[in-house]
């Protein structure tokens, strides 16, 4: 038996060396399972447990075509840009801008900390870089760094070649990521009690109605007919006060015509109600209006759920209470999402350009609040293709420019173009909501799909070298990114608390934002018991994005 082990451990190597295919999904299924191991309320996620399953397996030497890595870092940069375009050109415009400089601030911090570990410690070439992308769990940092060495953007150290410094970055990261990752999350959650903070109680004081509104469940719609007097004898303002969840939305109808009653008018007897909400609400506040009957009118039968996506400048940069979607349109919202991140329902939210609003309610009404934010999108599965394999395009292609200053040739590289393609092919879409379509499954599968296939090559290629790194420099290269993940933490709060004034539940969410981190950010929500610091988090999200990557490229000039 002892001899026969070997030799299925080497066919087993020898199958996976032959077929990459097999090796890549194998790695990723892996990682996926990895990821969703827990620690009480601590998991790695897909990223960590894609990265840890590729170090094991590459360990024995075993690696994926680097054209599928490439593959898969086109589409994540790109991806990343096309996400981040409609709010990274208008957040220097509006009251964003301080979430700008918080990510700057963060980022800076960051890349000061990995310069002065490498120069202590005299890192080889790259770790640099690594460290940096690892400690504050940056994947863009990566990604930017692996791509300038690649292409020749900066210089290699003589002695050096490309692979040895991109197999630095890889060991760099991987090292650091995994204290980056739970110690950032740790950190995060316990520094509010360190400093006496209750964000929950925080989150419900920047409510505008003392209580965050929550996004509706379960949608359904019925119809009622007005037989409880009581119900008569009070005012729309003060049934409003007393039973309206702030989200369902009734729409009345008398002698046949649908009417929009004033605060101080009253219902009548034999008025029917048609009602578009969650469950709980019919069973809690409906039944006290009369008896349930069934729809009676055709109109019913128009009920749609649409996206809107938010573009009119005369709109944007106001609260949701000023557009009173529920009165003035009798529309439900359903979700509100920004950078794919859903935020809440409160009514002092304001409305960002690229904001997706779901609602649900009548066709015609829909087409009115559509009409009145800016693009409806109801047939939202297909992606336009063609954008985007020419977006790649021409980002590869922008890359590739370059200008020569001082005999040294200078350019964005491969990716600094995708990233700068998928920024104005993304505000471009805000433009003009014909253009460019991808859609949030769509994106989201080609972001993750390209960060995690560009994670299987990383994680391989790091496993041969990154037992030798350890035993080298791995101690001191783990407290440094302790340092590279704690300290930006620290000065950002400083930072946005006594310069930027802002609320503590919305600066944790934008620190997490600001080390891209959307495992730290559910850690925050959690603690708020509110998805307020989403605001925070989106409004960092989108620059650090953008920041870390030309730090990735930056750090490997020092």
């Amino acid at each position: 038996m002892e001899k026969y082990l070997p030799g299925i451990e080497t066919g087993i190597i020898e199958l996976l060396n032959a077929q990459h295919v097999l090796l890549l999904f194998l790695v990723l299924g892996v990682g996926y399972l990895i990821g969703r191991i827990r620690f009480g309320s601590f998991s790695f996620g897909p990223v960590a447990g894609v990265l840890f399953a590729g170090l094991f397996l590459g360990h024995f030497g075993l690696r994926i075509s680097s054209d599928a890595q490439s593959i898969g870092f086109a589409m994540f940069i790109f991806s990343v840009g096309y996400q981040a375009g409609p709010r990274f050109f208008s957040v220097l415009k509006e009251d964003g801008m301080k979430y700008a400089l918080l990510a700057v601030v963060v980022a800076g911090t960051g890349f000061s900390i990995a310069i002065i570990g490498a120069s202590l410690m005299t890192l080889q070439p790259g770790t640099s870089a690594g460290l940096l992308a690892g400690g504050l769990t940056s994947s863009p940092t990566l990604a930017a760094a692996t791509d300038a060495v690649q292409q020749g953007i900066v210089p290699v150290q003589e002695g050096w070649t490309r692979d040895a410094v991109i197999n630095n970055i890889a060991t760099g990261y991987a090292i650091t990521y995994i204290f980056g990752l739970a110690g950032l999350i740790t950190v995060i959650k316990l520094l509010p009690q360190w400093l006496g903070i209750d964000l929950a109680a925080d989150a419900q004081r920047l409510s505008s109605d003392s209580s965050e509104e929550q996004r509706p469940v379960n949608v359904t719609t019925r119809c009622y007919r007005v037989t409880n007097e009581e119900i008569t004898k009070m005012t729309v303002a003060e049934l409003r006060e007393k039973y309206w969840d702030k989200a369902t939305v009734v729409t009345l109808t008398r002698d046949g015509d649908r009417k929009r009653l004033g605060d101080y008018e009253y219902m009548q007897i034999g008025d029917h109600l048609e009602v578009i909400g969650p469950r709980d609400f019919f069973v809690k506040v409906a039944p006290m209006f009369g008896e349930e009957i069934p729809p009676d009118w055709h109109i019913s039968d128009a009920i749609d759920t649409a996206q809107i996506v938010v573009l009119n400048k005369q709109v944007i940069g106001k609260p949701l209470s000023e557009i009173e979607v529920q009165r003035r349109f009798g529309l439900m919202i359903a979700r509100i999402t920004q950078l794919g991140i859903e935020v809440p329902h409160s009514n002092d939210i304001e409305l960002g350009k690229g904001d997706i609003l779901t609602v649900v309610g009548n066709a015609s009404q829909i087409d009115a609040l559509g009409e009145y934010l800016g693009h409806i999108e109801r047939d939202i599965s297909e992606t336009d293709m063609v954008t985007f394999a020419f977006g790649i395009v021409f980002g590869v292609l922008v890359g590739l420019l370059s200008i020569e200053v001082g005999g040294v040739a200078v350019g964005l590289g491969t990716a600094g173009g995708l990233l700068a393609s998928g920024l104005s092919i993304g505000y471009l879409r805000s433009k003009r909501p014909t253009f460019g379509r991808l859609p949030d499954a769509a994106q989201w599968i080609l972001m993750e799909f390209g960060l995690l296939l560009f994670m299987a090559g990383v994680g391989l290629r790091a496993g041969g070298e990154i037992l030798a790194t350890l035993a080298q420099t791995g101690p001191s290269l783990i407290l440094a990114g302790i340092f590279v993940t704690i300290t930006p933490i620290f000065v950002g709060y400083w930072f946005g608390r006594k310069f930027l004034k802002i609320e503590p539940v919305l600066l944790f969410g934008a620190i997490t934002g600001a080390m891209t981190s959307g495992a730290s950010l559910a850690v925050v929500t959690g603690a708020a018991k509110s998805s307020l610091p989403a605001l925070g988090y989106t409004g960092t999200y989108a620059f650090a994005n953008v920041l870390l990557m030309v730090a990735g490229s930056l750090i490997l000039l020092f």
